[in-house]
C-alpha cells in the first residue's frame, strides 16, 4: 500500500477484485493473509464459472421460449374460437373431396348425408367406402339418404346394403334438394351449385344455419322409407294409390319446375320423367299439368303430410326409427 501510494481504500477494492478474478486465494500460512494464484490457474477457475452462468441462463432463455411459445399458441387457439369462419367457400373437385375426408377424420359422433343422382358411381363409391370404413372404425353411425332411383343400380343398391351390414342406415325417398353432408351436427358441406359440383361447395359452421339443415335432414328422414330387401322400393298397395316418386313428380310440378330439374331431383332421365308426368296426366284425365294438380288435391293424391308407408320390408329395416334424441343433438 505504501509502495503503491493508494488510499487503503482502494488497496480493498483491487484486493476483492482479484479474489473474484481467482488471482488471490486466502493463504494457510500465516493465516489472514493472500497468497497469488498462478494466472493460467485462476483464469480456468474464473471461465468455468462463467461458463456456468452462461449454461444456466441458456437454460433459463430456453424455458423462456417454450413458455412464450405456450402463450402464443394458447391466444391463436382463443382468437380462432372467437373469430371461427361460419362459412368457408372451396373451389375444384380435388379440393372439395380433401376438405370433406379432413371432416371425416374429424368426425366424432354422427354424418347425416344426402346423396341425389340416383345410381351412384363407380369412382363416388370407391371414394366412399375406405372413408366409410374409417368412419365405422370410431364409432361414427351414419344416417344415408338416397334417391328411390337407386334401385335401377344394382351396384349401388349392394353398395347401400353394405352400409347397412356395417350398422349403418339408409333410406330412400323419391326427391332431394340437393347433396349435403352434416358431420356431427357442427359443419354442413353443400354444394354452390347442385347442377355443377366444378362451381364449389360452402361449409357452414353457423349454429343458426346447421339447425335449419338439421331440421331439413331429420324431416325427410322421417319421411323417407328403409332400404328395400327386394330391387325396388315399396310399392303402392291399393291401384289407385300414388308411388312416393309419382308423388314427388306431382309436387315438384306443383312448383313450377321444369322437366329437366324434376327429373334431376328425382335422379332419373329427362324421358323418364315425362313418361312419369305423362302416365299421371292420363290417369288423372287431365289435359295441362296446372289442370293435373287441382285434380291431384281433388282426388287426395295431394295435400296434408303424403307420409309414406310405414311398413318395412322383410329385409329392408335400416336398423332406425326416427332419429332418436340424441342423434337429433336434443339432448
Amino acid at each position: 500500500m505504501d509502495t503503491l501510494r493508494w488510499p487503503a481504500d482502494q488497496v480493498r477494492s483491487a484486493l476483492d477484485e482479484c479474489v473474484r478474478l481467482s488471482l488471490i486465494r486466502p493463504s494457510w500460512e500465516p493465516p489472514g493473509t493472500l497468497r497469488p494464484v498462478p494466472p493460467d490457474v485462476g483464469l480456468q477457475a474464473l471461465l468455468a464459472r462463467q461458463e456456468a452462468d452462461i449454461l444456466e441462463r441458456q437454460r433459463q432463455m430456453t424455458n423462456v421460449r417454450v413458455e412464450v411459445s405456450r402463450l402464443v399458441h394458447e391466444y391463436a387457439a382463443t382468437q380462432r374460437a372467437s373469430h371461427r369462419i361460419e362459412t368457408e367457400h372451396i373451389e375444384g373437385i380435388d379440393e372439395i373431396r380433401s376438405r370433406i375426408e379432413e371432416l371425416s377424420h374429424s368426425c366424432r359422433d354422427s354424418l347425416l348425408a344426402f346423396h341425389p343422382g340416383g345410381g351412384q358411381s363407380a369412382s363416388s363409391r370407391a371414394a366412399g367406402r375406405p372413408l366409410s370404413e374409417t368412419l365405422q372404425s370410431r364409432g361414427v353411425v351414419m344416417h344415408t339418404i338416397y334417391l328411390d332411383s337407386i334401385y335401377n343400380d344394382p351396384d349401388s343398391v349392394d353398395y347401400a346394403r353394405w352400409l347397412v351390414r356395417s350398422g349403418n342406415h339408409v333410406r330412400t325417398t323419391a326427391a332431394l334438394p340437393s347433396r349435403m353432408l352434416i358431420f356431427d351436427r357442427e359443419q354442413a358441406v353443400v354444394p354452390i351449385d347442385p347442377d355443377d359440383s366444378r362451381a364449389g361447395a360452402l361449409v357452414f359452421r353457423s349454429a343458426g344455419i346447421l339447425a335449419n339443415l338439421c331440421e331439413l335432414f331429420d324431416h325427410v328422414w322421417d319421411k323417407a322409407v328403409p332400404l328395400s330387401g327386394g330391387n325396388r322400393p315399396r310399392q303402392p298397395a291399393e291401384e289407385n294409390e300414388l308411388t312416393s316418386q309419382e308423388g314427388a313428380v306431382l309436387r315438384l310440378l306443383g312448383e313450377g319446375l321444369t322437366d329437366e330439374v324434376v327429373a334431376r331431383r328425382l335422379g332419373v332421365s329427362v324421358r323418364t320423367g315425362r313418361r312419369i308426368t305423362a302416365d299421371l296426366m292420363g290417369r288423372l284425365g287431365a289435359k295441362s299439368r296446372f289442370q293435373a294438380g287441382m285434380r291431384a288435391v281433388e282426388s287426395g293424391w295431394l295435400g296434408g303430410d303424403d307420409d309414406p308407408a310405414e311398413g318395412m320390408e322383410e329385409d329392408g329395416h335400416d336398423g332406425a326409427g326416427p332419429l332418436d334424441e340424441t342423434s337429433r343433438g336434443r339432448v
